[in-house]
Protein backbone atom coordinates (compact mmCIF):
# COMPACT_ATOMS: atom_id res chain seq x y z
CA UNK A 1 0.00 0.00 0.00
CA UNK A 2 1.29 3.33 -1.33
CA UNK A 3 1.01 6.32 1.27
CA UNK A 4 -1.85 9.60 0.13
CA UNK A 5 -2.35 12.50 1.69
CA UNK A 6 -5.99 14.02 1.19
CA UNK A 7 -7.57 17.24 1.83
CA UNK A 8 -9.37 16.88 5.10
CA UNK A 9 -12.50 18.80 5.26
CA UNK A 10 -12.74 19.03 8.94
CA UNK A 11 -9.09 20.27 9.84
CA UNK A 12 -9.50 22.61 6.49
CA UNK A 13 -5.82 21.14 5.26
CA UNK A 14 -4.55 18.01 3.23
CA UNK A 15 -3.14 15.58 5.74
CA UNK A 16 -1.68 11.76 5.55
CA UNK A 17 -3.75 9.22 5.40
CA UNK A 18 -3.46 7.39 8.54
CA UNK A 19 -5.76 3.57 8.35
CA UNK A 20 -7.80 2.50 11.00
CA UNK A 21 -7.31 -1.10 9.69
CA UNK A 22 -3.77 -1.67 7.74
CA UNK A 23 -3.82 -1.89 4.15
CA UNK A 24 -8.03 -0.93 4.22
CA UNK A 25 -10.15 1.85 3.86
CA UNK A 26 -13.72 2.19 4.95
CA UNK A 27 -15.26 4.68 2.73
CA UNK A 28 -19.07 5.95 2.95
CA UNK A 29 -20.74 8.77 0.20
CA UNK A 30 -23.91 10.49 0.87
CA UNK A 31 -25.63 9.19 -2.61
CA UNK A 32 -28.53 10.16 -4.22
CA UNK A 33 -32.50 11.22 -3.04
CA UNK A 34 -34.51 9.25 -5.44
CA UNK A 35 -37.45 11.36 -7.08
CA UNK A 36 -35.79 12.38 -10.24
CA UNK A 37 -33.18 11.84 -12.55
CA UNK A 38 -29.48 12.46 -11.80
CA UNK A 39 -27.94 15.47 -12.44
CA UNK A 40 -24.81 16.61 -13.75
CA UNK A 41 -23.57 17.40 -9.77
CA UNK A 42 -24.43 14.11 -9.10
CA UNK A 43 -22.62 13.14 -11.93
CA UNK A 44 -19.73 14.42 -10.54
CA UNK A 45 -19.97 13.14 -6.93
CA UNK A 46 -20.09 9.59 -8.82
CA UNK A 47 -17.25 10.10 -11.37
CA UNK A 48 -14.91 11.80 -8.39
CA UNK A 49 -15.39 8.95 -5.75
CA UNK A 50 -14.82 6.25 -8.73
CA UNK A 51 -11.50 7.48 -10.12
CA UNK A 52 -10.72 8.11 -6.01
CA UNK A 53 -11.62 4.30 -5.48
CA UNK A 54 -10.09 3.19 -8.53
CA UNK A 55 -6.28 4.84 -7.81
CA UNK A 56 -6.51 3.49 -4.28
CA UNK A 57 -7.14 -0.07 -5.76
CA UNK A 58 -4.25 0.24 -7.96
CA UNK A 59 -2.29 1.19 -5.02
CA UNK A 60 -2.79 -1.94 -3.21
CA UNK A 61 -5.13 -0.56 -0.93
CA UNK A 62 -8.71 -3.14 -0.26
CA UNK A 63 -11.48 -0.35 -0.33
CA UNK A 64 -15.01 -1.00 0.98
CA UNK A 65 -17.33 1.69 -1.00
CA UNK A 66 -20.88 1.98 0.67
CA UNK A 67 -23.17 4.65 -1.30
CA UNK A 68 -26.54 4.87 -0.05
CA UNK A 69 -30.08 5.59 -1.24
CA UNK A 70 -32.40 7.79 0.09
CA UNK A 71 -35.76 6.37 -0.45
CA UNK A 72 -38.11 8.06 1.97
CA UNK A 73 -37.94 11.97 1.63
CA UNK A 74 -40.30 14.73 1.55
CA UNK A 75 -39.72 15.72 -2.07
CA UNK A 76 -40.22 12.07 -2.82
CA UNK A 77 -43.82 11.98 -1.30
CA UNK A 78 -44.87 14.82 -2.95
CA UNK A 79 -43.45 13.86 -6.36
CA UNK A 80 -45.00 10.33 -6.16
CA UNK A 81 -48.55 12.39 -5.25
CA UNK A 82 -48.48 14.69 -8.41
CA UNK A 83 -47.75 11.25 -10.66
CA UNK A 84 -50.26 9.64 -8.47
CA UNK A 85 -47.67 6.54 -8.21
CA UNK A 86 -47.17 4.65 -5.37
CA UNK A 87 -43.21 5.69 -3.75
CA UNK A 88 -41.84 2.19 -4.13
CA UNK A 89 -42.67 2.77 -8.40
CA UNK A 90 -41.41 5.66 -7.88
CA UNK A 91 -38.04 5.26 -6.59
CA UNK A 92 -37.58 1.83 -8.35
CA UNK A 93 -37.62 3.64 -11.54
CA UNK A 94 -35.34 6.64 -10.56
CA UNK A 95 -33.00 3.97 -8.68
CA UNK A 96 -32.73 2.20 -11.86
CA UNK A 97 -32.08 5.02 -14.21
CA UNK A 98 -29.55 6.13 -11.44
CA UNK A 99 -27.37 2.54 -12.38
CA UNK A 100 -28.08 3.21 -15.37
CA UNK A 101 -26.71 6.79 -15.53
CA UNK A 102 -23.58 5.68 -13.56
CA UNK A 103 -22.89 2.95 -15.75
CA UNK A 104 -22.96 4.84 -18.76
CA UNK A 105 -20.57 7.45 -16.63
CA UNK A 106 -18.02 4.49 -16.48
CA UNK A 107 -18.24 4.14 -12.95
CA UNK A 108 -17.62 1.00 -11.11
CA UNK A 109 -20.95 -0.07 -8.86
CA UNK A 110 -20.47 0.69 -4.75
CA UNK A 111 -19.87 -2.69 -2.59
CA UNK A 112 -23.13 -1.73 -0.84
CA UNK A 113 -25.95 0.38 -2.03
CA UNK A 114 -27.84 0.36 1.49
CA UNK A 115 -32.21 1.89 0.93
CA UNK A 116 -33.24 3.95 3.76
CA UNK A 117 -36.32 2.30 4.03
CA UNK A 118 -34.03 -1.24 4.91
CA UNK A 119 -32.71 0.36 7.99
CA UNK A 120 -36.32 2.01 9.98
CA UNK A 121 -35.33 -0.26 12.50
CA UNK A 122 -31.59 0.90 13.16
CA UNK A 123 -32.82 4.09 13.03
CA UNK A 124 -35.06 4.01 15.37
CA UNK A 125 -33.03 2.40 18.29
CA UNK A 126 -29.88 5.19 17.17
CA UNK A 127 -32.77 7.78 18.12
CA UNK A 128 -34.07 6.19 20.79
CA UNK A 129 -30.81 5.99 22.37
CA UNK A 130 -30.82 9.90 22.31
CA UNK A 131 -33.43 10.09 23.83
CA UNK A 132 -32.53 7.62 26.73
CA UNK A 133 -29.30 9.91 26.94
CA UNK A 134 -31.39 13.42 27.28
CA UNK A 135 -29.97 13.99 23.94
CA UNK A 136 -32.54 14.03 21.60
CA UNK A 137 -36.51 15.21 22.72
CA UNK A 138 -39.98 14.36 21.40
CA UNK A 139 -42.19 17.22 20.99
CA UNK A 140 -45.76 17.58 21.61
CA UNK A 141 -47.14 16.81 17.99
CA UNK A 142 -45.10 13.43 18.01
CA UNK A 143 -41.64 14.48 16.06
CA UNK A 144 -38.26 13.68 17.57
CA UNK A 145 -35.78 16.34 17.67
CA UNK A 146 -31.64 16.33 18.54
CA UNK A 147 -31.32 18.84 20.99
CA UNK A 148 -27.65 21.14 19.62
CA UNK A 149 -26.89 22.73 22.41
CA UNK A 150 -26.30 19.11 24.40
CA UNK A 151 -23.30 18.20 21.67
CA UNK A 152 -20.47 20.63 22.58
CA UNK A 153 -18.41 20.38 19.40
CA UNK A 154 -21.64 21.45 17.25
CA UNK A 155 -20.26 22.77 14.11
CA UNK A 156 -16.96 21.91 14.05
CA UNK A 157 -17.16 20.56 10.73
CA UNK A 158 -18.47 23.73 9.15
CA UNK A 159 -16.94 25.98 11.03
CA UNK A 160 -19.93 27.47 12.73
CA UNK A 161 -20.80 28.54 15.66
CA UNK A 162 -24.67 28.41 17.01
CA UNK A 163 -24.45 31.78 18.40
CA UNK A 164 -23.87 32.81 15.52
CA UNK A 165 -26.49 30.99 13.44
CA UNK A 166 -29.94 32.57 12.21
CA UNK A 167 -32.72 30.23 12.02
CA UNK A 168 -33.77 29.49 8.25
CA UNK A 169 -30.19 29.63 6.82
CA UNK A 170 -30.90 26.66 4.90
CA UNK A 171 -34.05 24.97 3.38
CA UNK A 172 -33.60 22.34 5.56
CA UNK A 173 -33.66 24.11 9.11
CA UNK A 174 -37.06 24.84 10.01
CA UNK A 175 -38.09 27.37 12.92
CA UNK A 176 -41.13 25.77 14.81
CA UNK A 177 -42.73 26.24 18.03
CA UNK A 178 -41.99 22.71 19.20
CA UNK A 179 -38.46 23.21 18.79
CA UNK A 180 -36.01 24.17 22.12
CA UNK A 181 -33.58 25.92 19.37
CA UNK A 182 -33.98 26.88 16.43
CA UNK A 183 -31.48 24.45 15.14
CA UNK A 184 -32.43 21.24 16.50
CA UNK A 185 -33.11 19.08 13.91
CA UNK A 186 -35.93 16.38 13.57
CA UNK A 187 -35.34 12.72 13.73
CA UNK A 188 -38.65 11.25 13.89
CA UNK A 189 -41.48 13.27 11.94
CA UNK A 190 -44.90 12.26 13.06
CA UNK A 191 -47.28 10.85 10.49
CA UNK A 192 -49.50 12.90 8.55
CA UNK A 193 -52.19 11.65 6.25
CA UNK A 194 -51.57 10.16 3.11
CA UNK A 195 -47.80 9.91 3.86
CA UNK A 196 -46.34 6.64 4.22
CA UNK A 197 -44.88 5.92 8.33
CA UNK A 198 -43.87 3.14 10.44
CA UNK A 199 -44.83 2.51 13.92
CA UNK A 200 -42.59 3.74 16.63
CA UNK A 201 -41.91 4.47 20.42
CA UNK A 202 -43.10 7.93 19.61
CA UNK A 203 -45.98 6.66 17.29
CA UNK A 204 -46.26 6.52 13.28
CA UNK A 205 -43.43 8.49 11.02
CA UNK A 206 -40.84 8.60 9.08
CA UNK A 207 -36.95 9.27 9.73
CA UNK A 208 -35.69 12.44 9.05
CA UNK A 209 -33.12 12.77 6.42
CA UNK A 210 -30.09 13.03 8.33
CA UNK A 211 -30.40 9.62 10.81
CA UNK A 212 -30.76 8.03 7.92
CA UNK A 213 -27.35 8.33 6.83
CA UNK A 214 -26.19 7.93 10.21
CA UNK A 215 -27.71 4.56 10.17
CA UNK A 216 -26.73 2.91 7.44
CA UNK A 217 -22.62 3.98 7.63
CA UNK A 218 -22.78 2.97 10.83
CA UNK A 219 -24.56 -0.30 9.94
CA UNK A 220 -22.71 -0.98 6.94
CA UNK A 221 -19.21 0.31 8.27
CA UNK A 222 -19.26 0.43 12.41
CA UNK A 223 -19.67 3.40 14.54
CA UNK A 224 -15.88 4.61 13.62
CA UNK A 225 -14.57 4.37 9.55
CA UNK A 226 -12.40 6.17 7.76
CA UNK A 227 -13.77 8.01 5.01
CA UNK A 228 -17.06 10.24 4.76
CA UNK A 229 -17.51 11.94 1.14
CA UNK A 230 -20.13 13.86 -0.21
CA UNK A 231 -21.16 17.13 -2.11
CA UNK A 232 -19.97 20.14 -0.74
CA UNK A 233 -23.50 21.28 -0.02
CA UNK A 234 -24.04 18.62 2.01
CA UNK A 235 -21.62 20.13 4.77
CA UNK A 236 -23.89 22.07 6.25
CA UNK A 237 -26.69 20.59 7.88
CA UNK A 238 -26.65 17.62 7.01
CA UNK A 239 -23.22 16.16 7.33
CA UNK A 240 -22.56 18.48 10.24
CA UNK A 241 -26.17 16.72 11.88
CA UNK A 242 -24.32 13.29 11.15
CA UNK A 243 -21.64 13.91 13.36
CA UNK A 244 -23.94 15.05 16.28
CA UNK A 245 -26.36 12.37 16.58
CA UNK A 246 -23.71 9.50 15.79
CA UNK A 247 -21.14 10.57 18.26
CA UNK A 248 -24.06 11.27 20.40
CA UNK A 249 -24.97 7.88 20.20
CA UNK A 250 -21.82 5.79 19.74
CA UNK A 251 -20.01 8.09 22.31
CA UNK A 252 -17.27 7.53 19.25
CA UNK A 253 -15.44 9.70 17.16
CA UNK A 254 -17.49 9.13 13.87
CA UNK A 255 -15.58 9.65 11.27
CA UNK A 256 -11.53 10.18 10.56
CA UNK A 257 -11.76 12.05 7.17
CA UNK A 258 -14.36 14.07 5.51
CA UNK A 259 -13.80 15.20 1.69
CA UNK A 260 -16.30 17.23 -0.17
CA UNK A 261 -16.47 17.90 -4.16
CA UNK A 262 -16.48 21.15 -5.71
CA UNK A 263 -19.67 22.65 -7.32
CA UNK A 264 -20.47 22.74 -10.79
CA UNK A 265 -21.65 26.09 -12.03
CA UNK A 266 -23.82 26.77 -15.49
CA UNK A 267 -22.07 29.54 -17.62
CA UNK A 268 -20.25 31.06 -14.74
CA UNK A 269 -23.95 30.28 -12.09
CA UNK A 270 -24.92 28.26 -9.32
CA UNK A 271 -26.55 25.58 -11.71
CA UNK A 272 -30.36 25.26 -10.14
CA UNK A 273 -33.95 24.41 -11.09
CA UNK A 274 -35.07 28.21 -10.28
CA UNK A 275 -32.20 29.86 -12.97
CA UNK A 276 -33.01 27.32 -15.45
CA UNK A 277 -29.29 26.05 -15.91
CA UNK A 278 -30.44 22.59 -14.68
CA UNK A 279 -29.49 19.67 -16.67
CA UNK A 280 -29.65 15.89 -15.65
CA UNK A 281 -26.90 13.37 -16.98
CA UNK A 282 -29.20 12.29 -19.46
CA UNK A 283 -29.95 15.80 -21.44
CA UNK A 284 -26.28 16.14 -21.43
CA UNK A 285 -26.00 12.42 -22.77
CA UNK A 286 -28.33 13.35 -25.41
CA UNK A 287 -25.42 15.59 -27.02
CA UNK A 288 -22.40 14.12 -26.07
CA UNK A 289 -20.59 10.56 -25.44
CA UNK A 290 -20.36 9.99 -21.71
CA UNK A 291 -17.29 9.71 -21.45
CA UNK A 292 -16.68 13.24 -22.79
CA UNK A 293 -18.92 14.33 -19.51
CA UNK A 294 -16.16 12.00 -17.52
CA UNK A 295 -13.19 13.53 -18.58
CA UNK A 296 -14.63 16.83 -18.33
CA UNK A 297 -14.74 16.02 -14.66
CA UNK A 298 -11.62 14.26 -14.55
CA UNK A 299 -9.67 16.76 -15.87
CA UNK A 300 -10.17 19.16 -12.69
CA UNK A 301 -9.23 18.49 -9.47
CA UNK A 302 -12.23 16.71 -7.23
CA UNK A 303 -12.69 19.99 -5.17
CA UNK A 304 -12.40 22.73 -7.15
CA UNK A 305 -15.68 24.86 -8.59
CA UNK A 306 -16.03 23.92 -12.44
CA UNK A 307 -17.86 25.63 -15.18
CA UNK A 308 -20.15 23.29 -16.92
CA UNK A 309 -21.02 24.81 -20.46
CA UNK A 310 -21.71 23.12 -23.83
CA UNK A 311 -18.17 24.67 -25.27
CA UNK A 312 -16.40 23.24 -21.76
CA UNK A 313 -17.56 19.77 -23.45
CA UNK A 314 -16.67 20.79 -26.64
CA UNK A 315 -13.23 21.37 -25.66
CA UNK A 316 -13.17 18.31 -23.52
CA UNK A 317 -14.09 15.86 -26.65
CA UNK A 318 -11.30 17.45 -28.64
CA UNK A 319 -8.93 16.86 -25.90
CA UNK A 320 -9.75 13.34 -25.25
CA UNK A 321 -10.13 12.56 -28.97
CA UNK A 322 -6.05 12.97 -28.79
CA UNK A 323 -5.43 10.04 -26.63
CA UNK A 324 -7.78 8.21 -29.06
CA UNK A 325 -6.04 8.91 -32.18
CA UNK A 326 -3.06 8.26 -30.83
CA UNK A 327 -4.20 4.62 -29.56
CA UNK A 328 -5.19 4.22 -33.01
CA UNK A 329 -2.55 5.16 -35.13
CA UNK A 330 -0.71 2.42 -32.69
CA UNK A 331 -3.03 -0.31 -33.39
CA UNK A 332 -3.03 -0.04 -37.19
CA UNK A 333 0.77 -0.58 -36.94
CA UNK A 334 0.57 -2.88 -33.81
CA UNK A 335 -2.48 -3.95 -33.27
CA UNK A 336 -3.33 -4.78 -29.42
CA UNK A 337 0.41 -5.59 -28.61
CA UNK A 338 1.51 -4.84 -25.20
CA UNK A 339 3.86 -5.39 -22.75
CA UNK A 340 4.36 -5.55 -18.64
CA UNK A 341 7.40 -3.53 -19.14
CA UNK A 342 5.93 -0.05 -18.21
CA UNK A 343 8.23 3.36 -18.15
CA UNK A 344 8.12 3.24 -13.99
CA UNK A 345 9.37 6.61 -14.59
CA UNK A 346 6.46 8.05 -15.92
CA UNK A 347 3.84 5.58 -14.02
CA UNK A 348 5.79 6.66 -10.61
CA UNK A 349 5.33 10.80 -11.49
CA UNK A 350 1.24 9.91 -12.17
CA UNK A 351 0.94 8.35 -8.74
CA UNK A 352 2.81 11.01 -7.08
CA UNK A 353 0.37 13.40 -8.40
CA UNK A 354 -2.79 11.41 -7.64
CA UNK A 355 -1.15 10.70 -4.15
CA UNK A 356 -1.29 14.28 -3.41
CA UNK A 357 -5.22 14.98 -2.70
CA UNK A 358 -5.97 12.74 -6.15
CA UNK A 359 -4.48 15.99 -8.22
CA UNK A 360 -6.33 14.56 -11.68
CA UNK A 361 -4.81 17.87 -13.37
CA UNK A 362 -1.56 16.67 -12.93
CA UNK A 363 -1.71 13.48 -13.19
CA UNK A 364 -3.72 14.06 -16.70
CA UNK A 365 -0.83 16.41 -17.57
CA UNK A 366 1.94 13.30 -17.35
CA UNK A 367 -0.11 11.33 -20.15
CA UNK A 368 -0.69 13.97 -22.63
CA UNK A 369 3.24 13.34 -22.09
CA UNK A 370 3.58 9.91 -22.76
CA UNK A 371 0.64 10.02 -25.05
CA UNK A 372 3.20 12.79 -26.79
CA UNK A 373 6.36 10.19 -26.64
CA UNK A 374 4.07 7.31 -28.15
CA UNK A 375 3.05 9.44 -31.21
CA UNK A 376 6.51 10.17 -31.40
CA UNK A 377 7.55 6.57 -30.89
CA UNK A 378 4.94 5.31 -33.86
CA UNK A 379 6.01 8.03 -36.22
CA UNK A 380 10.27 6.65 -35.71
CA UNK A 381 8.73 2.85 -36.58
CA UNK A 382 9.93 2.03 -33.15
CA UNK A 383 7.96 -0.90 -32.01
CA UNK A 384 9.78 -1.47 -28.71
CA UNK A 385 9.43 2.25 -27.35
CA UNK A 386 5.95 2.64 -29.16
CA UNK A 387 4.78 -0.68 -27.28
CA UNK A 388 5.90 0.65 -23.66
CA UNK A 389 4.38 3.86 -24.21
CA UNK A 390 0.97 2.41 -25.49
CA UNK A 391 0.73 0.37 -22.30
CA UNK A 392 1.98 2.49 -20.52
CA UNK A 393 -0.68 4.49 -21.19
CA UNK A 394 -3.40 2.03 -21.42
CA UNK A 395 -2.54 1.27 -17.87
CA UNK A 396 -2.62 4.61 -16.71
CA UNK A 397 -6.14 5.78 -18.15
CA UNK A 398 -7.38 2.37 -16.89
CA UNK A 399 -6.92 3.91 -13.60
CA UNK A 400 -9.19 7.05 -14.54
CA UNK A 401 -11.53 4.88 -16.48
CA UNK A 402 -10.80 7.09 -19.45
CA UNK A 403 -10.40 5.88 -23.41
CA UNK A 404 -12.78 2.63 -22.59
CA UNK A 405 -14.00 2.67 -26.28
CA UNK A 406 -12.59 1.61 -29.51
CA UNK A 407 -13.60 5.34 -30.60
CA UNK A 408 -15.39 8.39 -29.84
CA UNK A 409 -18.60 8.59 -31.31
CA UNK A 410 -17.74 10.96 -34.30
CA UNK A 411 -21.35 11.48 -35.92
CA UNK A 412 -23.23 12.41 -32.62
CA UNK A 413 -25.31 9.67 -32.13
CA UNK A 414 -24.21 8.40 -28.12
CA UNK A 415 -24.71 5.04 -26.71
CA UNK A 416 -27.17 6.66 -24.68
CA UNK A 417 -29.37 8.21 -27.73
CA UNK A 418 -29.19 4.99 -29.91
CA UNK A 419 -30.30 2.31 -26.77
CA UNK A 420 -33.05 4.68 -26.41
CA UNK A 421 -34.18 5.14 -29.51
CA UNK A 422 -35.10 1.83 -29.59
CA UNK A 423 -36.07 0.61 -26.18
CA UNK A 424 -38.54 3.70 -26.27
CA UNK A 425 -40.74 2.37 -29.37
CA UNK A 426 -40.10 -1.41 -27.25
CA UNK A 427 -40.78 -0.84 -23.75
CA UNK A 428 -41.52 -4.61 -23.03
CA UNK A 429 -37.77 -5.40 -24.31
CA UNK A 430 -35.47 -5.50 -20.54
CA UNK A 431 -31.73 -4.31 -21.14
CA UNK A 432 -28.89 -5.31 -20.32
CA UNK A 433 -25.98 -4.05 -21.34
CA UNK A 434 -23.37 -6.28 -22.63
CA UNK A 435 -20.39 -6.32 -24.62
CA UNK A 436 -20.18 -9.76 -25.99
CA UNK A 437 -20.82 -11.07 -29.07
CA UNK A 438 -22.06 -14.42 -29.21
CA UNK A 439 -25.68 -14.23 -28.99
CA UNK A 440 -28.40 -14.25 -32.11
CA UNK A 441 -29.69 -11.33 -33.29
CA UNK A 442 -33.22 -10.24 -32.27
CA UNK A 443 -35.77 -10.85 -35.44
CA UNK A 444 -37.70 -7.26 -36.52
CA UNK A 445 -34.65 -5.29 -35.41
CA UNK A 446 -34.89 -1.91 -36.59
CA UNK A 447 -32.92 -1.43 -39.94
CA UNK A 448 -31.61 1.95 -38.97
CA UNK A 449 -29.67 -0.48 -36.48
CA UNK A 450 -27.78 -1.49 -38.99
CA UNK A 451 -25.98 -5.13 -39.35
CA UNK A 452 -23.72 -5.55 -36.53
CA UNK A 453 -20.39 -4.32 -38.74
CA UNK A 454 -18.13 -2.39 -37.09
CA UNK A 455 -17.42 -0.21 -39.63
CA UNK A 456 -21.06 1.42 -39.56
CA UNK A 457 -21.94 3.18 -36.22
CA UNK A 458 -24.17 0.05 -36.15
CA UNK A 459 -25.77 -0.78 -32.78
CA UNK A 460 -27.11 -4.43 -33.01
CA UNK A 461 -29.45 -5.94 -30.05
CA UNK A 462 -28.82 -9.79 -29.15
CA UNK A 463 -31.08 -11.67 -27.13
CA UNK A 464 -30.06 -15.11 -24.96
CA UNK A 465 -31.66 -16.98 -22.44
CA UNK A 466 -30.39 -16.30 -18.66
CA UNK A 467 -29.99 -18.88 -15.76
CA UNK A 468 -33.40 -18.96 -14.91
CA UNK A 469 -34.75 -19.62 -18.28
CA UNK A 470 -36.20 -16.27 -19.39
CA UNK A 471 -35.55 -14.49 -22.27
CA UNK A 472 -32.87 -11.35 -21.50
CA UNK A 473 -32.15 -9.10 -24.72
CA UNK A 474 -28.37 -7.22 -24.83
CA UNK A 475 -27.15 -4.49 -26.26
CA UNK A 476 -23.49 -4.13 -27.90
CA UNK A 477 -22.65 -0.77 -29.64
CA UNK A 478 -19.67 -0.62 -31.35
CA UNK A 479 -17.55 3.04 -32.21
CA UNK A 480 -15.92 2.77 -34.85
Amino acid sequence: MQPFVLYNSEQRKKVEFVPRVEGHIDMYVCGMTVYDYCHIGHARVMVAFDYIIRFLRSQGWSVKYVRNITDIDDKIIQRANENGESITALTDRFIQAMNEDAENLGCLHPDEAPRATDYIDQMQNMIGNLVNKGTAYPANNGDVYFQVEKFAKYGRLSGRKLEDMQAGASERVDVEVEKKHPFDFVLWKHAKENEPSWASPWGNGRPGWHIECSAMSTCCLGNHFDIHGGGSDLMFPHHENEIAQSEASTDEQYVNYWMHVGFINSDGEKMSKSLGNFFTIRDVMEKFHPEVIRYFIVSSHYRSPVNFSDFALKEAKNTLSRFYHSFKAYQQSYGEKTTEALDETLVERFNTAMRDDFNTSEAIAVLFEINKELNRAVKDENAEQATVYYSTLRHLTNILGLVQYNELDANGKTQYRLINEFFKNNPELKVIYDEKQDFSPISGVPSTFGNGSKSDYSNQVYCRSGADGAQRYCVSLYFT
